[in-house]
């Protein structure tokens, strides 16, 4: 009896270290993507405008199926329209685009006149959950809405339809630039959602679109309780400058 409980405590002990040692193995996560995690993608969009002078966040169609907020680079896939009988096998590329994701990518699909067709549905969501994917935004439509709400996973989209692609649409790439419901995306550009909507960062702007948007979040977050205290949105916006 002593024997076998010692036995059980030491591979209790065993798993720890090799629980821990997995930990210790992980990679840190990347500030950047997780500054874009927390800030507002309202103030996201309004860095892009003020810095750059351009529209970065996508047509206001794109909504969430859920209350959701999340940011990753983005993984771009591209399917043209086309009617054929090729089946499943016309959209192979799609799939290796899912199952050769990162944990923590976007996953962005844009399709052709796509609004009347579920460009996604229960079974890429669950591969796309399960892979650690960060969320999925779809220029067309999406279907298995109660499957993928039940999954918890974020998925925007211009809307819902009970279509198919298959033998309607055929794969045209993945990783290449697309416009994505009117803003473009590249492979690796973050892309940051919430209930306001989606934007899009390109990489290399990134860490100066970041500490913009914090400091216009900073801003706006120190404005509500002088709002509160002096009942005026004019005096407010005369002091901090923002509105």
């Amino acid at each position: 009896m002593k024997r076998t409980v010692w036995m059980t405590v030491a591979a209790v002990a065993a798993a720890g270290v090799w629980l821990a040692a997995r930990l210790m193995a992980q990679p840190a996560g990347d500030p950047l993507m997780e500054g874009f995690r927390t800030v507002e993608v309202a103030s996201v969009a309004d860095a892009m405008e003020q810095l750059y002078g351009q529209k970065a966040y996508m047509s206001h169609e794109m909504r969430p199926l859920n209350t959701t907020k999340f940011a990753g680079p983005a993984v771009t896939v591209l399917l043209k329209k086309e009617e054929h009988k090729e089946g499943a096998r016309a959209s192979e590329g799609m799939l290796d685009a899912i199952d050769n994701a990162k944990p923590g990518s976007v996953y962005v699909m844009v399709l052709e006149d796509g609004g009347d067709y579920a460009g996604i549905g229960a079974l890429m969501a669950t591969a796309m959950k399960y892979r650690g994917l960060a969320g999925a935004v779809v220029d067309g439509g999406v279907r298995d809405t109660p499957q993928i709400r039940r999954l918890q996973f974020p998925v925007f989209s211009r809307g819902v339809a009970p279509s198919t692609t298959i033998n309607h649409y055929r794969f045209a790439g993945v990783n290449m630039p697309v416009t994505c419901a009117g803003v473009r995306v590249n492979a690796g550009d973050i892309v940051a959602a919430d209930e306001d909507g989606v934007a899009v960062v390109p990489r290399g702007h990134a860490a100066e679109v970041l500490k913009k948007a914090e400091d216009l979040d900073n801003t706006e977050h120190t404005m509500l309780p002088f709002i509160e205290k002096y009942k005026s949105i004019k005096e407010a916006v005369a002091k901090f400058g923002r509105i």
